[in-house]
């Protein structure tokens, strides 16, 4: 199984990608986006992901991008459990309200300095 992460190293959306496969115990291909070359618009990144933007993941084909959507990927396909991601209905609906809670407020400051 390979999954790769293309991802840029100051991105606090990639490193929360890297956290929550780390938490799942997912080994993840990271494959390094030098944004500061134009490595994103390359022909072989735009086949991946036509908005060539990180953190994108290939999980054998399956192409997805967006931190957030990543993440409750990785947690529904890899997680042993529900630990991280409540199925129940109004536990998920806390745990969503506080992630949208913190991505909006913590990561406001960070936007001139990183890419998504």
């Amino acid at each position: 199984m390979t999954i790769d992460l293309y991802y840029v190293i100051l991105s606090a959306p990639c490193r929360s990608v890297m956290l929550t496969a780390k938490a799942l115990g997912v080994e993840l291909n990271l494959k390094e986006i030098n944004f500061f070359t134009n490595e994103q618009n390359k022909l072989d990144m735009i086949k991946i992901n036509p908005q060539h933007c990180v953190p994108t993941l290939n999980d054998n084909g399956f192409v997805l991008s967006e931190s957030r959507a990543i993440c409750c990927y990785l947690v529904e396909q890899y997680g042993k459990d529900d630990s991280l991601y409540p199925k129940e209905p109004k536990k998920r609906a806390l745990v969503n309200q506080k992630l949208n809670l913190i991505w909006e407020h913590c990561t406001k400051d960070l936007s001139t300095i990183t890419v998504e």
